[in-house]
């Protein structure tokens, strides 16, 4: 019996070479695990603040966000979509989960922001799928809408009341903030939706062949319905987070984040085009993008010029995905 997606047959055992092959890193991941361990080198010699155990555990707070975003953007990516409602979504989940611990208990409040978040998303997998419409301009058109949305719950910044819920963002287990072990589990949980499951088979399917997918009896609706809810999901869960760390939550935070979140899985590989993208690389393309802004902040680089380099980053890391298309 075939495997509806992978055309596998079910319950076949692969041989032991495949099975290694499949646990060495890709190249990709592999060149940004040098190009990151190049960087904390160069900047271990020459900058004695950035090897720190205070840089290090700042640095870990500060890719929390763009680590989830980008993890919910690689589901979506992977379907051959685009989600740039994210940013408006963190402003709208944290300034509502801020607001909320104010009238109810702090598990509930956080639980409310996040599936407001989760709600978000689907509203947009559900204009995708149902209605067949262009993922960047229902997403585009969703991006302004939860912003509105924002500012309708609270024009002014939102300073939570419960001082528990600083906990989230800003407390550490040894060094490691609490934040980054959630952000950890959550790729933990990503990929073995991936790479285990029939409905992460299924999104890889879509993206490379729509058609094929469907005559294949898979739901490609629900499935893209499922993608954009769970970068809903992720975003809402950023929202809080970023919330409880800043201690304030702002209306007008989150314009931007999409983009660093499409460049951190552009370069650790995905495909804009759906089918192609791993949870190892979107996670090496966060991990060489922080260090790229915390050495740059070290070094007191100007904001515009870190847009620059990530500007350039993204260029060279599509012309060398070009290459290698080529040369297969």
């Amino acid at each position: 019996m075939l495997d509806p997606v992978s055309g596998e047959a079910a319950g076949a055992t692969a041989p032991a070479s495949a099975r290694w092959r499949a646990a060495v890193p890709s190249p990709t991941v592999l060149v940004l695990i040098g190009a990151a361990v190049a960087i904390v080198v160069v900047a271990g010699v020459t900058n004695d603040s950035f090897l720190t155990e205070g840089n290090m555990t700042n640095l870990l707070r500060q890719m929390v966000s763009t680590g989830l975003l980008a993890l919910g953007m690689l589901l979506v990516i992977l379907t051959g979509g685009i989600d740039l409602s994210v940013g408006s979504v963190v402003a709208l989940t944290g300034i509502m989960s801020a607001g909320l611990v104010s009238g109810l208990p702090l598990p509930l409040a956080i639980l409310a922001a996040i599936v407001v978040g989760v709600l978000c998303g689907t509203v947009n997998g559900l204009m995708v799928a149902r209605f067949s419409l262009a993922p960047f301009v229902v997403t585009l058109a969703s991006m302004t809408t939860f912003r509105g949305l924002t500012y309708v719950y609270s024009k002014t910044p939102i300073t939570p009341t419960t001082p528990d819920f600083l906990t989230l963002g800003s407390q550490n287990v040894g060094a490691i903030p609490i934040a980054a072990i959630i952000t950890l589990a959550m790729f933990a949980l990503g990929w073995v939706l991936i790479n285990r499951t029939s409905a992460g088979r299924a999104l890889l399917g879509i993206g490379g062949n729509r058609e094929a997918v469907r005559l294949a009896g898979v739901k490609v609706r629900r499935h893209l319905v499922l993608a954009y809810a769970l970068s809903g999901l992720c975003a809402g869960v950023a929202g809080v987070i970023l919330a409880s760390r800043v201690g304030i939550a702002q209306p007008s935070v989150g314009q931007g984040f999409e983009l660093d979140a499409i460049a951190a899985c552009v370069i650790g590989g995905a495909s804009l085009s759906g089918g192609r993208g791993t949870i190892g690389g979107t996670l090496a393309g966060v991990v060489l993008l922080g260090l790229i802004d915390n050495l740059l902040s070290l070094y007191d680089v100007q904001s515009y010029w870190q847009q620059v380099l990530k500007g350039l980053i993204i260029a060279v890391a599509i012309l060398v995905r070009r290459g290698e298309r080529q040369n297969t």
